[in-house]
Parts: C-alpha cells; structure tokens; sequence
C-alpha cells in the first residue's frame, strides 16, 4: 500500500494547482456553484496532498535503518515507550489519511504523523464541494419549473 505513496505524491499538487487554476479562470462565466464547487475541490485535494507528505515523511523515517530505528521512528510517542517498543511493522491508510503502527498481538495505533486538522479539513472541503456540485443542476431544474417560457 505504501508504493502508492510514490505516484500521487506529484501527481496531487499538481491536480490541486490546475482545478485552482480552472477555478479562477471561470470565476463569472459559469454558474456560481460549479466555480465555487472547483475551488473547494482544490483546497480539499491541496489539503489532502499536504497530508500525505506528511504521511511519505513518515515512511521514509521508517524505512530508514541504522542505528535508533528499532523501534520505528514515526511510532515512537513521547512518555509512551512501552506501546513503541511492541510495534512490529506499518501500514499507510489513505481514508482518514494516517500512518498506521502494527503492534505485536494484532493492535495496532495511529502514530502523529499527519496534522489532526488535514482530515477534518479535507472532509469538510469534500462534503461542500459535493453540495455545491449537486446545488448547480437543483438550481437549474428549479428554475426551469418556475421561469415561464419564451
């Protein structure tokens, strides 16, 4: 799951800048809601993108061997020793964004690698660009009822 990591990580701020871009450009040529559904999309992919940095940070700390990577670096949280010295491998989650630590036993926890506001923010973003998305051809079809033709 980790070699995901690899391809999205150029390939989410460049997605993030073009709908940024787009929605800029249409700002007064389209309906309202389709701009602002765009630049929502934007800052939702952005934060997202931002998030997985964090998380690809995360990796490459645990990849890393030598000496003090046992155990792994990201798991390691301050006056919780006892948790970081069970945990056995890793896992990347890509809904909510995190950095999963495999415990010995089958547990496992979240370490603070990602910034808690990334995936509240990017729900957030999502869920009002989605409505703006759906406002645009409810809006429409509302007017179509009520505008009398000709």
């Amino acid at each position: 799951m980790a070699l995901l990591l690899l391809p999205l990580l150029p390939v989410l701020p460049l997605l993030a800048l073009g709908l940024l871009g787009y929605g800029i450009a249409t700002l007064g040529r389209l309906r309202w809601h389709r701009t602002l559904a765009v630049l929502l999309g934007a800052c939702a992919v952005g934060l997202y993108a931002w998030g997985l940095l964090h998380v690809a940070g995360a990796v490459l700390a645990a990849e890393d061997g030598g000496a003090g990577s046992s155990p792994i670096l990201p798991c390691r949280t301050p006056g919780q020793d006892e948790r970081a010295s069970h945990v056995v491998d890793y896992t990347v989650d890509y809904v909510p964004l995190r950095f999963v630590c495999e415990m010995t036993g089958g547990g496992s926890y979240a370490a603070e690698s990602v910034p808690g506001y990334v995936n509240p923010a990017v729900l957030g973003f999502a869920l009002a660009a989605a409505v703006c998305a759906g406002a645009g051809p409810a809006e429409a079809r509302r007017r179509a009822r009520t505008d009398p033709p000709g």
